[in-house]
C-alpha cells in the first residue's frame, strides 16, 4: 500500500524518507509516525540501501506534534498514550537503524521534528532552517531521548539552555555548538545532501553498521568497547568487503563495497 503521509523512494544506495503533511508544515500525526517506521524497516531490510535521508516537503522539515489535532481532543486517553509511544519508538528507530541517518533539515525542525533530528547520525541544515525544543514553553516535555542525547552532542550547559528557553537556532549556530554537521546555502541545499549522502553510501556498511553500535553506545566502559571494537574488527576481516578495502589500497583506487 502506498503511505499517506510520507514519500518513500531509493536512488542507488540512498533511501528517502520524506514527510508529507506540507499543508500542516509537516506537524506529525499517529500515521505519519506509524508510517516512517515503517519505511526505516523497509530501508533496514533493503541490503542495497546504505543511509537513510530524512528530510520534509514544502517549507519545513516538521514542526512537532499537531496541535490542531491534540486540540480537537477526540481521541482517548489510549489513543494519547500510543501517540506518545509511537514518538519514542520512531526516535529509536532512527537512533539504533543499522543504516547511517542523515537529517536533511530543509526548514523548521521544531518539538519532534528536533528529536528526531537528534536522533539521526548527521544534521544537515539549509541555511535558513531553525531548529529547537519548545516543549517546556507550551507546558510539556522533550522526549526520544534528548535528554541523553543533547548533552553529548553540545554539552549539558548548552543543551539546558536549548531546552528550558525553548530557543531557535540556526544552522551556522548549529554547525559551532556540535549539534549541526554541515549547514549549506538554501539554493546548494539538495545538491549538497544527495553529495553527502553519495559519500556515506559508499563506504563499507558492515564498518559502518559497528561503528554506528559503537559510538551511540555511550554507556559501554573502557574495557567493554575494546571487546566490542576487537570484535568488530573480527567480523569485518570475514568479510568479502574487507579484501576489497586492502585490494583497493594496495591498487590506489577507490573501493567498490557489495555489503558482503
Amino acid at each position: 500500500m502506498p503511505y499517506q503521509t510520507i514519500i518513500y523512494r531509493r536512488n542507488g544506495p540512498v533511501a528517502e524518507i520524506r514527510f508529507n503533511r506540507p499543508h500542516r508544515l509537516n506537524a506529525v500525526v499517529s500515521e505519519l509516525y506509524a508510517e516512517t517506521i515503517e519505511a526505516l524497516s523497509e530501508a533496514a531490510n533493503d541490503i542495497d540501501v546504505r543511509c537513510v535521508v530524512l528530510t520534509g516537503e514544502g517549507r519545513a522539515f516538521c514542526v512537532g506534534a499537531d496541535l490542531k489535532e491534540h486540540g480537537a481532543g477526540t481521541r482517548t486517553e489510549l489513543e494519547k498514550l500510543q501517540y506518545l509511544q509511537l514518538g519514542n519508538d520512531v526516535c529509536e528507530a532512527i537512533y539504533k537503524h543499522p543504516k547511517l541517518i542523515i537529517a536533511a533539515v530543509n526548514g523548521y525542525a521544531l518539538g519532534a521534528g528536533a528529536e528526531m533530528s537528534c536522533s539521526a547520525d548527521f544534521i544537515l541544515m539549509k541555511q535558513s532552517a531553525q531548529i529547537g525544543f519548545p516543549e517546556i514553553s507550551i507546558g510539556t516535555h522533550v522526549g526520544g531521548g534528548v535528554t541523553e542525547i543533547l548533552p553529548r552532542l553540545v554539552g549539558l550547559a548548552k543543551a539546558r539552555e536549548l531546552i528550558f528557553t525553548g530557543r531557535r537556532i540556526d544552522g551556522a549556530e548549529a554547525v559551532d555548538i556540535g549539534l549541526a554537521t554541515k549547514v549549506l546555502a538554501d539554493e546548494e541545499f539538495e545538491a549538497g545532501v544527495a553529495a553527502f549522502a553519495a559519500e556515506i553510501g559508499a563506504k563499507a556498511p558492515f564498518s559502518m553498521r559497528f561503528a554506528k553500535e559503537n559510538l551511540n553506545n555511550a554507556h559501554r566502559d573502557h574495557a567493554s568497547r575494546l571487546v566490542t571494537e576487537l570484535d568488530a574488527l573480527r567480523t569485518c576481516m570475514l568479510t568479502e568487503d574487507w579484501q576489497e578495502g586492502v585490494n583497493a589500497f594496495a591498487e590506489k583506487r577507490a573501493p567498490v563495497f557489495k555489503g558482503r
